[in-house]
């Protein structure tokens, strides 16, 4: 890592310090008692996964890098997670990480650039940057839910809203490129898995591999190239996750407020965890 415009970065493993002119404003490791990849399968010399987060908010925001590691496999020490909502990307040397993943977002790519907010802007710039280099290398990149917004929104993709799902529990189905796809391995042709999205693709480049749909949704996952994936399904996702989210974003649009108990009682009993097989095997596949 280097310097940004933005002022001088420090990066640990589970801590990102930025110097600035008022002080240095640290965004922490998660506070949850949940574990956090302490049985890792990975020799500690594993050279980290950076993690591009963008959520605002401490609970979500934390929950979700918990969740990483958790469904993972990772210890605190072998993800780098930068919060891009808080401040400008530092400089990102590839070759120090094992691979990208971008996690979920309140933002949307497709919405018109009038009703962004300067914090929108700035990330979306600094991500299509960073995506030109990922995409010439074929470098490692695993998208969840805002992955498929700003992967897909680099390649050509038409993002809208014609495809949005509510909060909850879906069933994805893989296509025949998913059943062959090694990312995909050991997960059934049909999983339940939790969804909750405004915008989704609406159409894909045609270089671009479907890999998985919902009734509600074509496209559910998708590949460029042999190692750029995005899922419109979060990987990470489990119900305590599910239950912070709904807490936190109850009055986001997502669903009428009145529903967030019944969404809760629909997924108490949703078998998920073949969808954290397919971060699970991310990491696996590219821990270098």
């Amino acid at each position: 890592m280097g310097t940004s415009s933005g002022g001088a970065w420090s990066v640990t493993s589970a801590t990102v310090v930025r110097a600035s002119a008022v002080g240095p404003v640290v965004f922490r490791r998660p506070r949850t008692g949940a574990p956090c990849g302490g049985d890792s399968p990975y020799a500690r010399a594993v050279k980290p996964f950076l993690l591009l987060a963008t959520r605002a908010e401490d609970a979500a925001a934390d929950d979700e890098f918990a969740a990483v590691l958790r469904h993972g496999g990772l210890r605190p020490g072998q993800v780098h997670r930068v919060r891009l909502e808080a401040g400008p990307l530092p400089d990102v040397t590839l070759d120090d990480y094992s691979g990208v993943i971008v996690g979920g977002s309140p933002f949307n790519s497709s919405d018109p650039d009038e009703q962004k907010s300067p914090a929108q802007h700035r990330v979306e710039a600094e991500l299509a940057v960073l995506l030109d280099e990922i995409v010439d290398r074929d470098f490692p990149f695993l998208g969840a839910c805002y992955g498929v917004g700003t992967l897909g929104t680099h390649q050509g993709a038409v993002i809208d809203n014609t495809f949005g799902e509510p909060v909850g529990p879906t069933t994805i189905e893989l296509s025949d490129a998913g059943r062959a796809d090694p990312l995909l391995e050991g997960v059934p042709d049909r999983f339940d898995a939790f969804v909750g999205h405004k915008e989704a693709v609406a159409r894909l480049p045609e270089h671009a591999v479907v890999l998985a749909s919902s009734a509600a949704c074509p496209v559910q996952m998708f590949r460029v190239r042999e190692h750029l994936y995005a899922t419109q399904f979060h990987p990470e996702l489990d119900l305590a996750g599910l239950r912070t989210r709904i807490e936190t974003y109850r009055d986001y649009g997502y669903f009428p407020p009145e529903q967030a108990a019944a969404i809760l009682t629909a997924s108490r009993d949703v078998d998920v965890s073949p969808a954290h097989r397919v971060l699970a095997t991310f990491i696996r596949r590219y821990a270098k």
